[in-house]
This record gives C-alpha cells, sequence and structure tokens, in this order.
C-alpha cells in the first residue's frame, strides 16, 4: 500500500477521502476527535503544495440535500485546526465544488459538502456507483484514502474513486492498519479483549474470531444481558436479543474448550426508567447481583464489584482491545463501569486500543487523556470487521 510519501503532490489536485463523521447538536459539534485524526495528513499535504479537496460524508441522508446533515460546522473546526482558512463547497460534483477547487491556489483546502447527499456515494448499483465516482475524479489528480472510519463501505469515494486515480494511504490509514495487524500478528500475551455496546449481534463476528487469539474476554454494556439470560439468569426489561442467545451458548462453549476466559458482569445498576441524557437528573440506581435482576427493572452500567473484578483481569494483560462502553456512560450515574475499564487499560502496562465509536467518545467525555491509550481508532465498525478477518473494500481499493 502506497502512501502520502510516495507521490508528487506540489500543484495537483488531491482528492483527501476523509471521516468527518461528527456528532453534532443542532451546529455544534460535540466531539471533534474525527476531524483532529486527519488533520495531520491534510497538514502535510498542504506544507507540499498540494490542492487539497477534502470530502467526507456526515449521517445518513437520504440520498439527496439535509441541512441537519452539512458538513459546513466541520468546514470551520477544520480550519481552525489547521491554522488556516477552509472553503466550503455547498454541493458535492456541482457549480459549487467546481468552482471552490478551480479557485484553489497550493497549499488551499476546499470541504466538499456531504458525500451522502448524492445518492450514487451509497448505491449498491455498481454503475451508478462509478458514474459518481467518475464525477469526483473529474474534481482531482490525485487520491489519498485517509477516512478509516468508512474502509468497510463499498462506497463510490470509498471503493470506486481510487480505481480512477492514482491513489496511496493518508498517515491515519496506515497508522491504524499498523496497529490492528498489533491484535492480529505477534500478539503480546495476556491478549485481553473488552466488548460492549448495545447488541450482541453487532459483535458476533468478532467473538468468533478472537476466541482464536483472546486470553480473556471480558463483556459488559447492553450485551452482557443476552449472556446473562443464556446463562439462565432473569434480566427484567434490559435489553435482550433472545434470538442470539443460541450462538452466545455456543461461543460460551467454544471459549470453554480453547481455553478463553470468558468473563460477565457479577453485580449491575438497575433502574425501572432509562436516564434522561438531556437533563442528566439524578437516576438513584440499585446494586444488584447479576442473577437477581428484578423482573421490572433495566440493567445500565455494571456495578462496583464487576469494575473491580474487571480491573483485575486487565492489570497483567499485554495487550488490550476495547470496544463498547460498559453502561449509559452521557449519565454520570452509569458512567462509573466505563470509567472505570478506561481507568484500568491506563494502569496496565499493555499495549491498549480503543477501538472506535462509542468507546473512543467516551474517553474525550469522561476527560481522559487520549494520548495516554496506545491508540484510539477512529473507526469502530471498520475495526471490528478487520478483527473478524473481513476484507475491508477501502483498504483493497488503496491496495489494487
Amino acid at each position: 500500500m502506497k502512501t502520502i510519501e510516495d507521490l508528487d503532490v506540489a500543484g495537483k489536485r488531491v482528492f483527501v477521502r476523509a471521516d468527518l463523521n461528527v456528532p453534532l447538536d443542532g451546529s455544534t459539534i460535540t466531539d471533534d476527535g474525527r476531524i483532529r485524526a486527519v488533520a495531520p495528513t491534510i497538514a502535510k499535504l498542504v506544507e507540499r503544495g498540494a490542492k487539497v479537496v477534502v470530502a467526507s460524508h456526515l449521517g445518513r441522508p437520504k440520498g439527496e440535500p439535509d441541512p441537519q446533515y452539512s458538513l459546513a460546522p466541520a468546514a470551520v473546526r477544520l480550519g481552525e485546526i489547521l491554522g488556516k482558512d477552509v472553503a466550503f463547497a455547498t454541493d458535492t460534483v456541482g457549480e459549487s465544488a467546481r468552482a471552490a477547487v478551480a479557485a484553489l491556489a497550493d497549499g488551499g483546502v476546499v470541504l466538499l459538502e456531504n458525500l451522502r447527499f448524492n445518492a450514487g456515494e451509497t448505491s449498491k448499483d455498481d454503475a451508478e456507483r462509478g458514474a459518481f465516482a467518475e464525477q469526483l475524479a473529474a474534481l482531482a489528480d490525485l487520491y489519498v484514502g485517509d477516512g478509516f472510519g468508512a474502509v468497510h463501505r463499498k462506497h463510490a469515494s470509498v471503493f470506486d474513486l481510487p480505481a480512477l486515480l492514482p491513489h496511496a494511504a493518508g498517515d491515519l490509514i496506515a497508522t491504524e492498519v499498523g496497529v490492528l495487524k498489533k491484535l492480529t500478528d505477534e500478539v503480546a500475551r495476556p491478549y485481553v479483549v473488552v466488548l460492549g455496546g448495545a447488541k450482541v449481534s453487532d459483535k458476533l463476528g468478532v467473538i468468533d474470531n478472537l476466541l482464536k487469539k483472546a486470553d480473556r474476554i471480558l463483556i459488559g454494556g447492553g450485551m452482557a444481558y443476552t449472556f446473562l439470560a443464556a446463562k439462565g439468569h432473569e434480566v427484567g426489561i434490559s435489553l435482550l436479543q433472545k434470538d442470539q442467545i443460541p450462538t452466545v451458548l455456543e461461543y460460551l462453549a467454544e471459549a470453554e474448550k480453547r481455553g478463553v476466559e470468558f468473563v460477565l458482569p457479577v453485580d449491575v445498576l438497575v433502574s425501572a426508567e432509562f436516564p434522561d441524557l438531556k437533563t442528566k437528573a439524578p437516576a438513584n440506581p440499585t446494586v444488584v447481583a447479576s442473577d437477581a435482576i428484578p423482573a421490572d427493572q433495566e440493567g445500565l452500567d455494571i456495578g462496583p464489584a464487576t469494575r473491580e473484578l474487571y480491573a483485575a483481569k486487565l492489570a497483567d494483560a499485554g495487550t488490550v482491545f476495547w470496544n463498547g462502553p460498559m453502561g449509559v456512560f452521557e449519565h454520570p450515574d452509569y458512567a462509573n463501569g466505563t470509567k472505570a475499564v478506561a481507568q484500568a487499560l491506563l494502569d496496565s502496562d499493555a499495549f491498549t486500543v480503543v477501538g472506535g465509536g462509542d468507546s473512543a467518545a467516551a474517553v474525550r467525555i469522561l476527560g481522559f487523556d487520549e494520548n495516554a491509550f496506545g491508540h484510539i481508532s477512529t473507526g469502530g465498525g471498520a475495526s471490528l470487521e478487520y478483527l473478524e478477518g473481513k476484507t475491508l473494500p477501502g483498504l483493497a481499493a488503496l491496495e489494487g
């Protein structure tokens, strides 16, 4: 896979496929981690005299313009981080985009409007997707893929466009792939995997693959209740995927067969009501044993005994991969489980990887120093699919 050092970019129009899919509260960016992650690649291209055309998706618009998903706030924030003006095109391949790109001086930067405002970006029809890729290719001379959070998508700007232009991987993607290789090749042991988040179905593929590699797997978040139900425990009104119980039982049996330690919560915080995440009003949860959840209560975080247990299971780790919060971390009454895991990673001497998505957001929102972790990924879904052993379209395109 070529890197940007392999490209002669001076005076050339360089299309950078970034991942600026940041959370917004209206027009306010609540977590700019993904913008900061790609900024060094853009800055390097600027320093080398490229005319940089940045493009990204944001959210899930329906293939047409939708103001709530505009990338305009990202253009402002990117400019602040780079310390220079970033022009903003109000469309993707239309008159505004063509004019903004034509006006670029060497070292200039323009951000195109949300790629998903064009149905061709996400189309499953190869011809429609290819036609949009050709329109994007007309705006550039070279392609740099640096949107790691999107490389598992077979989308026009991720998969089809690199085939139309000389291409290379940006520094962010090169770093992400290097880190993920450390989680699959020559892993420092014990190798501990911490999985949380809402749905067990989102993690089945990675559990299946990591059962062959990990020494210990710790489970938290909403997905834990399907595991607890599989063990025969009452889970009340907790998040539960009953249809996944047979598969979960297979994985528990496989873990025992392989000697992989599978650790479930021993206590949880429960409440009869889901907390108000806007007002953050006190929720006053109750701590109960994980096999004694009341029928009218919902588990919303791991309890204090589980926090201590998980910290102990992480203390001697050589490598840790963590994906998914332990509870509803957005509310202070249910943030302590996620905080405890983050702190345990920092207290260990392990090579620690936070696998993007909500876990990465939680690290920042809860006030941890990002630089204290070995690596914080910008792509939760992409990281998981890589660890599942899947071929990621965006990486395959850059290797071609």
